[in-house]
């Protein structure tokens, strides 16, 4: 019998922000449930500085130490593909189930618009986890 769990990646452009905020939350929170990958198109040097403090001071975890940015090659084949909003130009890649949170990139942007971000991409999670059990 598989019982392996359901394969999510989490892309984006760049795969430095929304995507491994996501990717950082899915295995804090879902890893019963499912597997958490982030990836992008073009390649950032590191995770969004803001994004790890403020995931680092909410929750706890630390992305640098277990995530890097990563190209659409880089991480398995996955069942559900979720991209975070990036409009036309969204990375493809197959799957069996396709979602778009459709979120605004909080890079640049104040500490208060990040947590509104943060806070949707846990929500999300959660409702994720719920209708994958």
């Amino acid at each position: 019998m598989n019982n392996s769990k359901p394969k999510v990646a989490f892309i984006c452009v760049h795969n430095s922000c929304r995507s491994q905020i996501a990717e950082a939350l899915g295995k804090h929170f879902a890893s019963t449930v499912f597997e958490s990958y982030s990836a992008g198109t073009e390649l950032n040097l590191q995770i969004n500085q803001d994004a790890v403090r403020l995931i680092k001071t909410i929750y706890n975890i630390d992305m640098e130490s277990t995530q890097y940015p990563k190209l659409l090659n880089e991480i398995p084949p996955v069942d559900i593909v979720i991209t975070m909003g990036c409009n036309v130009i969204c990375p493809y890649l197959p799957c069996k189930k396709r979602y778009n949170w459709g979120l605004e990139d909080p890079s640049g942007k104040s500490d208060e618009e990040f947590l509104e971000i943060i806070k949707q991409i846990e929500k999300n999670i959660k409702e994720l986890m719920k209708n994958l059990l």
